[in-house]
């Protein structure tokens, strides 16, 4: 399994117990799905290793995942800080407007206003603002993800269609 075929589904944060548990933080919207969760990836030294799961705990804050084979507290802590991924074809599928990040990489984007924008070569995540870069006209162009801004998602067509603020566009565009 190679890692553009999987998308991050958290990290292994540190040893639990002495049994070989490991604490783990579940970067997703809804832990809960993933409760009958049978394995997952873990990224040791950029390959991704399959590891079964014996018990899953979820908590809203931590989830405590027990491997197979990982017997000890030596074990665990070597796991300690590493990824944890998941194949793309285990997502849940969404609707409406809400979409994952990588399934809008090429959509159209449409403003309201301005017209065809161009399609979404590349998603920024970072702690304050996720962002989606655009190519129009052999500019780059910056525009925030938010509910707000996002009026539908055509995912027949492709195409995201957004009510950008005023002048953004503009910005970009001006030499």
């Amino acid at each position: 399994m190679q890692k553009e075929d999987c998308y991050l589904l958290g990290y292994i944060t540190k040893p639990h117990g002495l049994n070989g548990e490991v604490a783990a933080f579940l970067d997703v919207d809804s832990p809960e799905e993933y409760r009958e969760m049978e394995s997952v990836f873990v990224d040791i030294n950029n390959k991704l290793i399959p590891f079964f799961i014996e018990h899953l705990e979820i908590t809203p804050k931590k989830s405590i995942l027990k491997f197979e084979e990982v017997d000890n507290i030596e074990a665990a802590e070597e796991l300690a800080g590493k990824e944890l991924y998941l194949p793309l074809n285990a997502l849940p599928p969404l609707s409406g407007k809400a979409f994952y990040y990588h399934e809008i990489i090429g959509f159209e984007v449409i403003d309201e206003v301005f017209g065809t924008i161009g399609p979404v070569r590349e998603v920024f995540s970072n702690s304050s603002q996720d962002l989606a870069a655009c190519d129009h006209k052999g500019k780059e162009v910056l525009f925030p993800i938010t509910d707000e801004l996002i009026e539908s998602v055509d995912r027949d067509n492709k195409r995201l269609h957004v009510k950008l603020p005023d002048g953004l566009i503009e910005l970009y565009l001006e030499e």
